[in-house]
């Protein structure tokens, strides 16, 4: 290969290779989060009998999560009064595994009323 060529190959390879990283690079941060973003808090009944608050900090969006400390219907009263201070809708129910009747908490919404039982959740992105 003459010089000349060689020259003009090594040239358009490096801007070729930084096109390729900025295209793939923009894939990346174009896929849509799988987390909301913020807290959600509820309470539930302790070991002791006393009442504990637990937070799930940026749970995962589109996939129910049954609550550990109130998973089992049979060992233990349902958790109470969510808090939605995430970035995304909170669908709330009352059974686990996100079956039973539900309700759906708004995203940085105020506290719910200790009233408003749950055992699973699922959040799910506004506009969805």
């Amino acid at each position: 290969m003459p010089p000349q060529e060689t020259r003009t190959l090594v040239r358009l390879r490096h801007p070729l290779a930084a096109v390729c990283g900025a295209l793939a690079l923009t894939a990346v941060l174009a896929t849509p989060a799988q987390a909301a973003t913020g807290d959600f808090g509820y309470k539930a009944v302790g070991l002791n009998g006393e009442p504990i608050s637990v937070t799930l900090h940026d749970p995962a969006s589109d996939e129910c999560i049954t609550l550990p400390e109130v998973a089992d219907p049979s060992a233990s009263s349902p958790a109470f009064a969510p808090h939605n201070d995430t970035d995304e809708y909170a669908i709330v129910f009352t059974e686990p595994d996100c079956t039973g009747d539900s309700w759906t908490l708004r995203p940085h919404g105020r506290p719910a009323t200790d009233r408003l039982l749950l055992r699973s959740v699922m959040f799910l992105r506004p506009g969805r």
